[in-house]
C-alpha cells in the first residue's frame, strides 16, 4: 500500500497555499513499493521502477541518413565538381563487401551501413549521374548525412531512468535497443465515489430535486490517463455512518480514495465528520478557486492498511480544477513518477478580472490567434463552478498568481491547456 504519514498534510493556517500543498506531497508521500515486469505492449502509462541500460548502441553501426552516394571526403575537389566511379550498390539490411577505394562512390540507401572508408553521403537529388560515374558538387561538409554508431545512445548508457512515466516514445526507444519488457511499479489502485442525496446515476429515474452524477465519470476518465486501476463505488448518501464504513472498507484495497461532494461547510456535508472516525483529516481548505473546500487526509482500514484520501468539491468544474492541481501531483508521487508540473504558456488577456489576494485562481478561457502569432485569452461568459459547458467550450485555464488582485486587458498571463493539465 501507499506509505504516508498522518501529519503529511498538516497545516495550521486558514487557507493552505497551493504551492505548500504540492511541496508537502513531494516531501512526505512515498511511492508504492511493489514492482513487476511487463511486456512492452503493456508498458504505456506505467512508471519505471529502476534504471534500464541499453544492451546495444543505437544505431548499432554507421549508416546513411539519406538515399544517395557514399564517398570519401578526402577525394572531393574543394571548389569544383568531382566525378567518382560508382562501384557498388548497398541497400538497407545489407552490408558492403569491399572497402571504398580512392576516387570511387557507392550508391547507398537510407539506413544502409556505411561502406568501410566512406565518411560522407551526398543526397541523390544533389548529384548528377553520368553513365557509370556520379558527379558531386563542392561544398559538402565532412560527415554530412552519415549517422554514427551510438550517436542516439551508446551501449551501457541509461536508456530509461527510474521514475519515467512511459509514453509511446519511451516504448519505441526500448524496442529500438532490443528490450522486450520493462520493470515498472504496479498500477495505483484508486477508489472513487460520489456523495449526496441529490445525486443519481445517469439513466436512472430522476426526481424533481435530483441531478445526474457527472463527477464519477469525469474522475474515472482523468484517472485513466494515469494508468490507474479504478474501483467505482457508486453514489453514497449523506449519512456519516455509511460514509465512514465505505471509507474504511475502501482503504483496505486501495492506495487512494477519491470522493466528490460533502466537504464544504453545509449541515449536510458529512464527509469531514465521517473521515474523523476512520482516519485523519489534516486540511480541507486550499487557497484555490474554484475548489477551495478540497480535503486531504489519511484513512486507516480495519486491518491497519493505510490509504490517502482526497475529497473534491461537488461542483464539476471545481472537481476538474482540483483534480488537475491537487490529485495529479499526488498520483504522480504515489506512482513514483518524475514528472514536472505543466509549464504555463504566455498569452495576452483580452478581458478585465478582479480577484482576492492570497489564492490561486483558474479562469476558463478560449484562445484566439493574432496576426502577429501571439494569442489572446478570451474569458468564458459564465464563471459558475457547476457550468460543465465552460470546460467543453474553452481551451484551458488562465492561472492567476496568488498575489495578483487585478487582471487588465493586454497583460501577459500564464495559460494551461486541458491537455497539459491532465498529462
Amino acid at each position: 500500500m501507499a506509505q504516508l504519514t498522518d501529519d503529511c498534510f498538516a497545516f495550521s493556517g486558514p487557507l493552505m497555499p497551493l504551492d505548500e500543498a504540492e511541496r508537502l506531497i513531494r516531501e512526505r508521500v512515498s511511492p508504492v513499493a511493489e514492482t513487476e515486469t511487463v511486456p512492452l505492449i503493456e508498458a504505456r502509462d506505467r512508471v519505471m521502477a529502476a534504471d534500464v541500460r541499453a544492451p546495444v548502441s543505437l544505431p548499432p553501426f554507421d549508416n546513411s541518413a539519406v538515399d544517395g552516394y557514399a564517398v570519401r571526403h578526402a577525394d572531393l575537389t574543394p571548389d569544383a565538381e568531382t566525378a567518382l566511379t560508382v562501384t557498388e550498390r548497398v541497400l538497407a539490411g545489407h552490408g558492403s563487401a569491399v572497402t571504398l577505394a580512392s576516387g570511387a562512390a557507392v550508391r547507398i540507401f537510407t539506413g544502409a551501413p556505411m561502406p568501410a572508408g566512406a565518411d560522407t553521403v551526398f543526397m541523390q537529388e544533389d548529384v548528377r549521374v553520368d553513365g557509370a560515374r556520379v558527379v558531386v558538387p563542392p561544398g559538402l561538409k565532412p560527415g554530412a548525412n552519415r549517422r554514427l554508431a551510438g550517436e542516439d545512445i551508446a551501449a551501457g548508457d541509461v536508456a530509461l531512468s527510474a521514475g519515467t512515466l512511459l509514453g509511446a516514445q519511451h516504448i519505441a526507444l526500448a524496442a529500438a535497443v532490443g528490450l522486450t519488457s520493462l520493470p515498472v511499479r504496479r498500477r495505483l489502485r484508486v477508489a472513487i465515489f460520489s456523495t449526496g442525496d441529490e445525486v443519481v446515476e445517469p439513466g436512472a429515474a430522476r426526481g424533481p430535486s435530483a441531478i445526474f452524477d457527472a463527477n464519477r465519470y469525469l474522475l474515472r476518465e482523468m484517472l485513466a490517463r494515469f494508468g490507474c486501476t479504478v474501483s467505482d463505488l457508486g453514489i453514497l448518501r449523506d449519512d456519516p455512518a455509511v460514509l465512514a464504513a465505505a471509507l474504511r472498507e475502501a482503504a483496505a484495497r486501495h492506495d487512494l480514495v477519491l470522493t466528490s461532494g460533502g466537504v464544504s461547510t453545509g449541515e449536510a456535508d458529512h464527509m469531514r465528520d465521517a473521515l474523523a472516525g476512520v482516519g485523519a483529516l489534516t486540511f480541507w481548505r486550499l487557497g484555490i478557486k474554484p475548489g477551495r473546500p478540497v480535503a486531504m487526509g489519511v484513512i486507516q482500514s480495519a486491518g491497519g492498511q493505510q490509504a490517502a484520501f482526497v475529497g473534491l468539491p461537488g461542483n464539476p468544474v471545481a472537481a476538474f480544477v482540483t483534480f488537475a492541481r491537487v490529485v495529479r501531483p499526488l498520483l504522480l508521487q504515489l506512482a513514483g513518477a518524475q514528472s514536472p508540473a505543466p509549464e504555463p504558456m504566455s498569452v495576452v488577456a483580452a478581458f478585465s478580472y478582479r480577484k482576492k489576494k492570497g489564492r490561486r485562481e483558474y479562469v476558463r478561457v478560449s484562445l484566439r490567434r493574432r496576426a502577429d502569432g501571439d494569442h489572446d485569452a478570451i474569458k468564458h461568459p459564465q464563471d459558475g463552478a457547476g457550468i460543465i459547458t465552460s470546460l467543453t467550450q474553452t481551451d484551458g485555464l488562465l492561472e492567476l498568481p496568488d498575489d495578483m488582485t487585478e487582471l487588465k486587458p493586454g497583460m501577459r498571463v500564464g495559460f494551461l491547456s486541458y491537455a497539459a493539465l491532465l498529462g
